[in-house]
């Protein structure tokens, strides 16, 4: 397509230079992977700013750089190498904006389901995503722990990409007969325009807590964060929320969409009810439209009902038969870290991503109302380095209060000193019933060679990771491995 072309579906404060009549041969925001015919935008990053890397992507054949600072490069630098200089007021609104036209608005010829929210995320756009291959359509995913093409998995670091890069993953997703995509939408990328311009058939909204606000601040900034993709729905699209979050009324007011709830509230428009789990999966019923459903699922814990009800409501929505969409959500497998339950007799280990105050806290009381008191509870744990601090002595007093014992560790602690990190969850303790051993491997292995062998162990905070990252290296470090090490012992 012609830069001519892509020009209009950008909103533009002045073109300068030459718009060549040339047909455009990419878009990239990063300066490397820029070739001969390309289009370069220059980003405003945290750890580094594209408009320095201008003169790099002209270098490399560009004919065209989009730019929000006008005073990085002179005009007449263009003019001489004849490239077109694309002023505009917000560099990553504009890369979501061309990229979209380039890609051909992959999607909107996809049935999108974005969700957003603290918890949740990762199962329901699992669940979601299976219903719809159980109902014989191929599936696409953008996720935490990877994304997908059906079957094909594609390793990612980000949860949400950035936007050329979504937008070329859903036009490859359409090239290889995908009808259907699921994406978890993160806070980062809804602030930072990654998802702008993206065409959502639904969205659905899991549940919000305080986390993240090492970037967003303040709770304020946060929620507000989560409320654009559901500001952003347009009136053919469904909103679906969680309605016994008490702040999900305020997500979906100003919401264009066709709402619909889950929820056990009476007045939910899909009610779950009668939850009951234990380690082998969680069964509960769905009421929908007079209609009851019998869900089951190998998935344990009372939040992974409203993750299955969430999922069960966007693909019925969206069309998908009902009885089909139950029978999605019993056939989803594992979800790799997430309450995953691993064990050698009686002693069981969980390993589970909770890494925030409310996940932790959930996690923990379903591992209780699984026991009953009947089993000893230990909890491994440790809080992320160069993120939110306020959570951490939440999540001590938290682990601390639930287990019989918690064993303090470090999880990824990036930059920061992890034993600064620690002092700093051991100042919300109150009880004198924990243990601090700064290696996380020391840790697990403390844990189960000193519980009882009726104990529940639960690992929290990295989940599916098979990495710890120390002062910007990651060395491989598998939770699940590391018991099951252990617990052959």
């Amino acid at each position: 397509m012609e830069l001519t072309h892509l020009l209009n579906s950008v909103k533009v404060v002045q073109v300068t230079g030459e718009v060549q009549r040339k047909d455009v041969s990419g878009i990239y925001y990063d300066s490397r992977r820029v070739i001969k015919n390309s289009v370069f935008a220059a980003i405003k990053g945290y750890k580094a700013d594209g408009h320095k890397f201008i003169f790099d992507a002209i270098n490399k054949g560009a004919i065209a750089i989009i730019l929000e600072d006008n005073r990085i490069v002179p005009d007449e630098i263009f003019d001489h190498e004849k490239i077109a200089k694309i002023l505009v007021n917000d560099s990553r609104k504009a890369l979501a904006e061309i990229s979209n036209a380039f890609f051909k608005q992959p999607s909107s010829k996809l049935r999108l389901t974005g969700i957003t929210g603290t918890n949740g995320k990762t199962t329901t756009s699992y669940y979601l995503k299976n219903i719809f291959e159980t109902a014989g359509h191929k599936a696409g995913l953008v996720g935490t722990i990877a994304n997908y093409i059906g079957q094909r998995e594609i390793k990612t670091t980000l949860t949400t990409p950035e936007s050329s890069d979504l937008n070329e993953l859903f036009f490859e997703m359409l090239q290889e007969g995908c009808s259907h995509a699921v994406m978890e939408v993160s806070s980062h990328s809804l602030v930072l325009n990654r998802v702008h311009a993206l065409n959502f058939s639904a969205g659905i909204f899991t549940n919000i807590t305080s986390d993240h606000l090492d970037f967003h601040l303040n709770f304020e900034n946060y929620f507000d964060a989560k409320k654009i993709l559901f500001d952003s729905l347009s009136s053919s699209a469904f909103g679906i929320y969680n309605i016994d979050d008490m702040n999900s009324g305020a997500i979906v007011k100003d919401s264009k969409a066709k709402l619909f709830s889950f929820g056990i509230s009476p007045k939910a428009d899909f009610i779950i009810s009668d939850i009951n789990f234990d380690l082998t999966g969680t069964y509960f019923y769905i009421i929908f439209a007079g209609e009851k459903f019998r869900i089951s699922t190998s998935l344990v814990g009372e939040f992974n009902a409203y993750n299955a009800a969430g999922a069960f409501a966007s693909a019925v929505l969206l069309g998908i038969n009902k009885d089909t969409a139950v029978e999605g959500i019993k056939n989803t497998k594992q979800v790799p870290g997430r309450f995953e339950v691993i064990g050698k007799g009686n002693k069981k280990v969980i390993v589970d991503y909770s890494h925030t105050a409310d996940s932790l806290e959930k996690a923990l009381l379903a591992v209780k109302k699984i026991v009953k008191d009947a089993h000893p509870v230990y909890t491994v744990f440790g809080c992320g380095g160069n993120r939110d601090k306020t959570k951490r002595p939440v999540m001590g007093k938290i682990a601390s209060d639930l287990s019989k014992k918690a064993i303090i560790t470090s999880d990824n602690p990036r930059f920061d000193n992890p034993f600064e990190i620690i002092e700093e969850i051991k100042a919300g303790i109150e009880k004198n019933n924990f243990e601090v051993i700064e290696s996380r491997e020391e840790a697990i292995s403390y844990a189960i060679k000193n519980s009882e062998d009726d104990a529940v162990i639960l690992i929290a905070g990295k989940g599916h990771e098979n990495y710890q990252e120390i002062n910007g290296t990651r060395n491989h470090f598998s939770d699940k491995e590391i018991a099951e090490k252990y617990l052959s012992v």
